[in-house]
C-alpha cells in the first residue's frame, strides 16, 4: 500500500508513504518514506509492528499511537543524542488533537528526512514546501501542544534536532548562494499559570541575522565555525496581576527571570 506525500506543485511523484508486510513475520507491518528517483530508494523505515486487525485498509489506532511514538524516536535521533530515549504518553484516548499531534510529528520527520536523506535534486522543493507547512499557524498550534505533552526534557532535544538540520541545510544552500536570507523563524513556546508567564524560545544561531557588526566580521573563523552549530535557547518568565478597575483592566507585569 502506498500513499503520494510529494509536494502539490511538484510534476512527478517523488515521495511516498508506503506500508508493507514483513518478509519474516507476514502478521507485522512497517512504514517507509520512499523516493521515487529513478530508482526507488527508501529513505526511513518505521519499526514493524503487529496490528490487531489484519485488513491492510484499516490500522488500529494502538498502531497508529505506536508509530507517533516511533516518529519522535526518529526525530530525536537527529539530534546530538543518539540514545533512544523513553517516551511515556497519557492514554491514546485522552489526547483530544491526536490527530494534529500525528500529522506534526509526521511532516517533522520527513522535513529532517528530506534534509539529510534525500536526493539532491529533489531535496530543495521538498524542504521549502515542509517548511512552509511547519510554519504555519495551524502547525505551530500542534507543534506548542506537542510539545507541552512531551515535557521539558525531551522538547529541549526536539528542537536541537530541528535547529541543527536547518543550520546544516542553510550550510548547504548559503554554499552556493552567497546572498542568502535565511528561511526559518523563532520558534517560541509559551504557556501561562495564574501569575505566571514563561515564554521559550529556540532558534538556530545561523538563522539569525546580525544587527550591528564592527568592521567586516572580525570574529576568527574557528569562532564562527562554531557559533553556527549552536543554537539560542532562552526562557522568560514574568510575573503578572491583573487588576480589575471600574471602566478598565489594569495589568502589571514584572520580569521574574531571564536566562
Amino acid at each position: 500500500m502506498s500513499l503520494n506525500i510529494s509536494p502539490s506543485n511538484s510534476s512527478q511523484q517523488v515521495l511516498n508513504l508506503t506500508i508493507s508486510k514483513n518478509h519474516e513475520f507476514s502478521s507485522k507491518l512497517s512504514f517507509a518514506i520512499i523516493a521515487e528517483f529513478n530508482i526507488s530508494i527508501s529513505l526511513w523505515t518505521s519499526k514493524t509492528f503487529k496490528p490487531s486487525s489484519q485488513n491492510m485498509k484499516s490500522i488500529d489506532e494502538k498502531t497508529i499511537f505506536n508509530l507517533l511514538v516511533n516518529f519522535i524516536q526518529a526525530i530525536l535521533h537527529y539530534g546530538s543524542n543518539k540514545n533512544s530515549p523513553f517516551i511515556r504518553f497519557p492514554n491514546f484516548e485522552s489526547i483530544s488533537n491526536f490527530s494534529n499531534l500525528f500529522n506534526i510529528s509526521f511532516f517533522t520527520l520527513l522535513f529532517l528526512v528530506c534534509i539529510y536523506e534525500a536526493p539532491r535534486e529533489i531535496r530543495s522543493l521538498c524542504v521549502s514546501t515542509l517548511k512552509d507547512h511547519l510554519t504555519c499557524s495551524q502547525s505551530t498550534k500542534a507543534s506548542n501542544s506537542l510539545m507541552k505533552l512531551l515535557g521539558s526534557n525531551l522538547h529541549e532535544q526536539w528542537m536541537r534536532s530541528m535547529n541543527l538540520a536547518i543550520t546544516n541545510w542553510i550550510g548547504e544552500i548559503e554554499a552556493h548562494y552567497n546572498m542568502f536570507r535565511t528561511p526559518c523563524p523563532l520558534f517560541s513556546y509559551a504557556f501561562s499559570n495564574f501569575g505566571l508567564w514563561k515564554v521559550q524560545l529556540y532558534c538556530p544561531i545561523m538563522s539569525m541575522d546580525v544587527e550591528n557588526a564592527k568592521g567586516q566580521y572580525s570574529a576568527s573563523e574557528k569562532l564562527q565555525f562554531s557559533l553556527k552549530y549552536h543554537q539560542l535557547e532562552s526562557v522568560l518568565q514574568f510575573n503578572y496581576e491583573v487588576l480589575i478597575k471600574e471602566k478598565w483592566v489594569e495589568i502589571m507585569v514584572n520580569i521574574d527571570n531571564i536566562r
